[in-house]
């Protein structure tokens, strides 16, 4: 069985993640092919397009967001995912038994004893006249009811859990900074949520891992585990086994992948990258020693924005006071430099922020 080292992962990855070369794709297929990006910090998937995409341009998102082609909504991880409307749509059900099991391990205590059905039903019931509303004037409408639960457990229990929510616009629109409002994405996509089908072969796991394959393999099952957080996926990849490829990584991990997938020569050349907090092509996996060293992991969810020399987490990059500053974890070349300082021009005058000054430090 073929090895593949953490360099061929590496550039596998990058091409996948459209990091090797932008594609001219839209938002909306961009989004679908990465299954997702990660949008907890609202202005963050701008940054993960624009290091993506050919001339990507904010008002692109904003009018895939506002056209209701692409949404923010809880779902892999119990994290805000900005996803394409028929990826909410086709993924939600299969994610709402991870989505309470998570809400209900983190308040443990203060939900003990609830029926989180009757809660949801009342959920549903408050949010039938189609108003949206904040997760406090949510739980206002139903504390009479719960009075017990702190509000948080509760409003966390009813917009991440039982109720499949749309994060509305102007949340996540380029440089505002908008409240959360929710509507039932039902009712914002004007669509009802697909039904998981019914069978032992787990169809939307199959789909699922095919997904994420194309835009993160080859990969292991614990990689994929951890990028969706879902449980009992074993049965999709037992199903859909005998039309994928298996390698081995140097741990001796078997690792799957699509047959036709891009999988470049470990030599390939990959340019300078800026990333966004918490992106996809970090923390899409379980082992990340293919995109970043041990000892900088906690970088990858402590909310670093990180900047991809020759293809792995070199260095972690700031904007404040109109400077952007680069601070790298290793030693660069004198042809690194250059090429961070290149990048970085070109970013901060995509974010158009009055960046007067690149400074790039030297090593830690």
């Amino acid at each position: 069985m073929t090895v593949l080292d953490n360099r061929a992962l590496n550039r596998a990855t990058l091409a996948r993640q459209h990091l090797l070369a932008r594609t001219d794709a839209s938002v909306p297929e961009a989004v679908a092919h990465l299954c997702g990006l990660q949008a907890q910090e609202p202005q963050e998937p701008f940054i993960g397009l624009w290091s993506r995409l050919t001339d990507f341009a904010p008002g692109q998102l904003d009018d895939a967001l506002t056209g209701r082609t692409v949404v923010r909504t809880h779902l892999m991880r119990r994290t805000v995912h900005l996803v394409t409307a028929d990826d909410a749509l086709a993924w939600r059900a299969r994610h709402d038994t991870m989505l309470r099991q998570r809400v209900l391990a983190t308040y443990r205590s203060e939900l003990a004893g609830i029926d989180v059905d009757e809660v949801a039903a009342a959920g549903r019931a408050v949010t039938a006249d189609q108003q949206p509303r904040t997760m406090r004037e949510l739980v206002q409408a139903l504390e009479d009811r719960w009075p017990g639960p702190p509000r948080r457990a509760l409003g966390e229990l009813l917009v991440a859990a039982l109720v499949p929510m749309a994060q509305l616009p102007p949340r996540g629109l380029w440089r505002q900074r908008a409240g959360v409002r929710n509507l039932p994405l039902a009712t914002w996509l004007g669509r009802d949520v697909d039904p998981l089908p019914t069978g032992d072969d787990d169809p939307v796991g199959q789909r699922l891992l095919r997904r994420y394959l194309a835009a993160y393999g080859p990969a292991a099952g614990a990689d994929l585990r951890a990028w969706c957080g879902l449980a009992g996926l074993p049965t999709a990849v037992k199903a859909c086994r005998e039309e994928l490829v298996v390698f081995r990584d140097e741990r001796g991990r078997e690792l799957f992948d699509l047959p036709d997938a891009p999988r470049p020569h470990p030599d390939t050349p990959a340019p300078v990258r800026f990333l966004p907090a918490f992106d996809n092509a970090v923390l899409g996996y379980h082992d990340r020693s293919r995109i970043i060293d041990a000892a900088h992991l906690g970088l990858s969810v402590a909310g670093h924005r990180t900047v991809l020399v020759d293809g792995r987490v070199t260095a972690t990059w700031t904007v404040r006071d109109h400077r952007l500053r680069i601070s790298p974890l290793r030693p660069l070349t004198a042809p690194e430099q250059e090429a961070v300082r290149a990048e970085a021009q070109d970013l901060a005058a995509f974010l158009d922020e009055g960046v007067e000054d690149v400074q790039l430090d030297s090593a830690q």
